[in-house]
């Protein structure tokens, strides 16, 4: 068994769900059981530690392999610590059958957390470590819920030649994802007897209109936004309430819509363009921001020479999107070149029986061990 694959088992053995997920149960919930038993481990290998507070009341962990000489160059290597619930238990106890290794996070992402705090640990015992590059390993908190470990981050200003945050890409380098936006509309009418709904404005019946127009018209004018590795982006409706009761004319209805962006879309222009259409449709509606912060896509240039380097030791001739919101946004609006890589399908990600293969890990510890090694 190689250390990575044991270090991963030690990991999913220690439950570490994001708090939000599960209320007043310290021995299942936070990150701090985890990010102490790597800060073991970094110390016993020499390595410089800190902790990072962040507005969750959770702490960042940041672990420094400082080079041979002056530091002119760093890397960051980023994954999170936080995993989602479980429905039982069993969940919380990893297994090994044949090629694969079971447990909550064994995926997403503890396999990361594993390849790349392996790494460092075999390079700070390496004659042939980095002469001038610092390598940050960064383990973020609550990034299943909003973020706030790489959002307390991006205010450190760290500068970097390159981050790699840490997410199941099946080892391929991703340059791109995909924004997200929960938009919440709300349609206004007026009460009135069920029995005499001529005399009322029904403003369930408006706001099925509105999801009719959005779902058909909206959406096919979306899909005519191409994005060379994103693809297209969309729109979801995800919830909707109105009414009181079935003999009110409903007076207020509100749904909520799930909308994925591209580079370059922000909220105040999706909200002018749905607004703009809906209102051609004497649809008269109010659109807000669910979320309390923003949700950008992310993209960096694949032929930068660091991203570049990391490519062609991976074998891998183009980049690649994903559709998915990750602490890569964060990292990247401060400037830094962002990618997504790490071990594992994202399709195991939030599952039942979450799995990771053993040649993935294999695989991963191997491809960022040769390129850590070739970093001046």
């Amino acid at each position: 068994m190689t250390t990575a694959v044991k270090l991963l088992l030690d990991l999913i053995a220690i439950p570490s769900i994001n708090n939000n997920f599960l209320e007043n149960n310290k021995n299942l919930t936070g990150e701090s059981r985890i990010s102490n038993y790597i800060k073991d481990r970094a110390k016993k290998a020499k390595l410089e530690i800190q902790k990072q507070s962040t507005d969750c009341g959770r702490d960042n962990l940041i672990v420094r392999l400082l080079p041979k000489g002056k530091i002119k160059n760093r890397i960051i290597l980023a994954p999170h610590l936080d995993t989602v619930g479980v429905s039982t238990d069993a969940e919380l106890n990893p297994k090994r059958k044949s090629n694969r290794i079971y447990g909550r996070g064994a995926c997403d992402t503890k396999g990361s957390v594993a390849v790349m705090f392996n790494a460092i640990e075999k390079l700070s015992k390496h004659k042939d470590r980095p002469i001038n590059t610092e390598i940050v390993f960064i383990g973020f908190v609550d990034e299943e819920c909003d973020q706030t470990g790489s959002r307390a981050f991006s205010k450190l200003h760290m500068k970097a030649d390159l981050a790699i945050v840490g997410e199941p890409t099946r080892c391929r380098i991703v340059t791109a994802h995909k924004g997200d936006f929960w938009l919440n509309i709300q349609t206004k009418g007026k009460s009135a007897h069920g029995a005499r709904p001529e005399l009322g404005n029904n403003a369930v019946h408006s706001m099925a209109k509105c999801i009719d127009i959005l779902e058909t018209k909206y959406a096919n004018k979306l899909r005519k936004r191409i994005h060379p590795t994103l693809g297209h982006p969309t729109i979801n409706t995800g919830t909707i309430r109105g009414g009181r009761q079935p003999n009110i004319v409903p007076n207020n209805c509100e749904a909520s819509f799930d909308r994925r962006t591209l580079p370059g879309e922000s909220f105040s222009s999706i909200q002018n363009e749905i607004r703009l259409l809906l209102k051609k449709n004497n649809l008269n509606v109010s659109i807000s921001n669910l979320k309390k912060f923003n949700c950008p896509a992310m993209e960096t240039d694949p032929h930068s020479p660091w991203v570049n380097n990391f490519m062609r030791l991976a074998k891998q001739s183009k980049p690649i999107g994903v559709d998915y919101y990750c602490d890569a946004a964060n990292i990247s609006v401060t400037g830094i070149p962002t990618i997504v890589w790490g071990p594992g399908d994202i399709s195991q990600a939030h599952t039942t029986n979450e799995w990771i293969s053993i040649d993935q890990i294999e695989r991963g510890i191997n491809l960022l061990s040769r390129f850590l090694l070739s970093l001046p």
